[in-house]
């Protein structure tokens, strides 16, 4: 593998191209009209324009990419994280191309994108799931029967969604009945489906990933766990490993079981199991995730492993690195995910960044960002400036070592949800890990 196209933008672009830099790959970058000037366009070993800034005329143009690969010679396609990088229809046109696309099969991609066959997967493999319904809902009546059997609250989601999109909290038969029509029509407008099911929602619940890693000669391990129950609206803000929250026991059961559902699907490439933790430790399938993680830095600084190079390498063909009793982890690591952000409102605050000053650099602060000094946070995509991560060899040190890189970070031209990490950092329940997804909205945000 010589030649490598990027198929998406920012930080994790420039994440893709640092590896395959020290691998000796050379790197083809596509970019919008809007990120010209991006510090991943000017890092690749070349870079095509293939459209215009919104989304869909460039970055989900799926002919103008492989059309770009096809010209430029490429060997494989990375899809980065978001975009294309959990569609199905894509991966199968990269590899009908004659192209390597580096994740996991087109079919895994697929059965893992819908969320009800993903259920049915699970159960038949014996993984814990969320109790719910495995089938869709054909009527608002059988939405409330089932409701009923298993008591309120219930959360209604779409089969198709992802990213906090297409759920909506029921409490009580009135909002099931008022949401049912708009979430189905929702979940077709935004996934193509119309299909909902439900699930028994979990108050004060933990949200914990496993990073999982297969390859096409059977071997499945796992890369311990991230917590990541700092959310807002559906979407995480904060991730860590160790989970302060999961005890030893527990710990390993979901490591075994994150790799029992791994291999039920075959599964190749880098991947992440979600579950869902209730108070008393009992840990159910939420859902996977068919790609890098934006979080993988927290399992890189605590393994000291390369999770984009162990992508390529099983892209080639090549058997894992390391046996699951080689791989060790250490120390803690934490990630803020900092955004152009009204600190208020929590809106996107898109802007030209007059100063971006991250400080000295210090041992255990890892900065992956997709701007300089004097870019343009846009208003076409998402407004992610950075991702912060810190690795310490306790917890604590961690946490000390984040809250002394926010108190120091200077960013001038836009607004951003640095004040929230300081509220964060300070929060007595959150230095002792005790906190769960409904943290944020109970202490800091709406």
């Amino acid at each position: 593998m010589q030649k490598i196209l990027i198929a998406n933008r920012g930080e994790i672009a420039l994440r893709i191209i640092k590896t395959c830099q020290a691998m000796g790959i050379e790197t083809i970058a596509v970019y919008s009209e809007a990120d010209q000037n991006m510090p991943f366009v000017k890092a690749a070993s070349k870079a095509v324009c293939i459209g215009e800034s919104p989304v869909n005329k460039s970055y989900l143009q799926t002919e103008k990419i492989l059309k770009t690969a096809l010209s430029e010679k490429v060997d494989a396609i990375h899809p980065g994280y978001g975009f294309l990088s959990e569609n199905a229809d894509f991966a199968r046109k990269v590899m009908e191309a004659g192209l390597i696309f580096i994740g996991p099969k087109p079919e895994t991609i697929e059965l893992m994108g819908d969320k009800i066959a993903s259920r049915q997967t699970m159960e038949k493999a014996g993984v814990p799931v969320v109790p719910g319904t495995s089938t869709g809902l054909k009527s608002v009546e059988e939405a409330c029967k089932f409701a009923d059997s298993i008591g309120y609250p219930v959360m209604l989601k779409a089969s198709g969604g992802g990213g906090g999109i297409g759920m909506v909290l029921c409490e009580n038969e009135q909002a099931l009945v008022k949401s049912f029509s708009s979430t189905k029509a929702r979940a077709m407008s935004y996934f193509g489906s119309e299909e909902v099911f439900i699930e028994k929602y979990i108050r004060e619940a933990r949200h914990v990933e496993v990073q999982v890693f297969g390859d096409d000669f059977g071997n499945i391990i796992h890369l311990f766990e991230r917590d990541c129950s700092i959310q807002r609206r559906h979407q995480k803000v904060v991730e860590e490993s160790p989970s302060p929250f999961v005890s030893n026991q527990v710990r390993q059961k979901m490591y075994e079981t994150a790799v029992k559902a791994a291999r039920a699907v075959n599964y190749t490439n880098a991947g992440t199991i979600e579950f869902i933790v209730d108070e008393a430790e009992n840990f159910y399938f939420l859902e996977m995730n068919t790609r890098l993680q934006v979080e993988h830095p927290v399992t890189e600084l605590i393994t000291g492993l390369d999770l984009v190079k162990w992508q390529i390498l099983v892209a080639k063909g090549e058997p894992l690195p390391l046996l699951q009793s080689e791989i060790k982890s250490s120390g803690h690591a934490i990630e803020f995910r900092l955004y152009a952000e009204d600190p208020v409102r929590f809106l996107p605050s898109p802007g030209n960044i007059r100063t971006l000053n991250w400080g000295k650099s210090k041992e255990g602060v890892r900065i992956d960002s997709g701007y300089g000094e004097g870019g343009t946070v846009t208003p076409f995509y998402d407004p992610l400036i950075a991702k912060c991560i810190f690795y310490g060899h306790t917890r604590k040190q961690a946490l000390e070592s984040a809250r002394n890189f926010f108190e120091n970070v200077e960013i001038e031209g836009i607004k951003t949800n640095v004040p929230l990490f300081l509220n964060i950092l300070n929060d007595t329940d959150f230095q002792n890990g005790r906190y769960t997804t409904s943290f944020l909205t109970k202490k800091l945000v709406n």
